[in-house]
């Protein structure tokens, strides 16, 4: 008579509890793999691909209203790449080199305001209830800045992109 061994790695499985079940999955679709809630937001407007000699392997930029351009990372001259992109000013893009000189190329739009006068590379501004606070640079001001101001509870971030120009982003609370 022969005995056939059972591998070790079935044993153990077996003796663990983790060997399949018999029968069908009747798990509700929610519990199963690839299903599991509400999907991530889209990162990106616009994505297309640059095909040419370019130096380095990076950039990232933004695109101003007025067609400038601002080289937050890489090259001097990354106008190019902003020209394989359809979407229209203002955006922020991002660049990355995928090989053999193909350049993947991503852009979002984004909100730019001018704001003259104002000091600091970053602003913070929220609202809650009847509490204000404005953040300059990380610090605590007195005073608001009019033209970010919205209705109702908020916050809203702003970056200085080139002279009296900024980036903003604003959420509801």
């Amino acid at each position: 008579m022969i005995f056939k061994r059972e591998p070790l790695h079935e044993r153990l499985a077996r003796e663990g509890g983790l060997t399949a079940s018999p029968g069908e999955d009747t798990r509700a679709p929610w519990d199963k793999a690839g299903i599991h809630g509400v999907h991530r937001p889209r990162e990106w407007d616009e994505v297309s691909t640059f095909a040419g000699e370019f130096p380095g392997e990076r950039a990232r930029f933004v695109a101003l209203p007025n067609d400038d351009l601002v080289i937050e990372e890489g090259p001097d001259d990354v106008e190019p790449l902003a020209d394989a992109l359809t979407l229209g000013p203002p955006y922020r893009a991002e660049a990355v080199l995928r090989g053999d000189g193909v350049w993947a190329v991503a852009a979002r739009q984004i909100e730019v305001v001018e704001l003259p006068g104002v000091d600091g590379a970053e602003l913070q501004l929220t609202q809650h209830r009847d509490e204000r606070t404005l953040m300059v640079d990380g610090e605590r001001r007195f005073g608001s800045i009019p033209a970010l101001e919205r209705n109702g509870d908020f916050a809203i971030m702003a970056r200085r992109l080139a002279g009296d120009l900024w980036e903003i982003e604003a959420s509801l609370l």
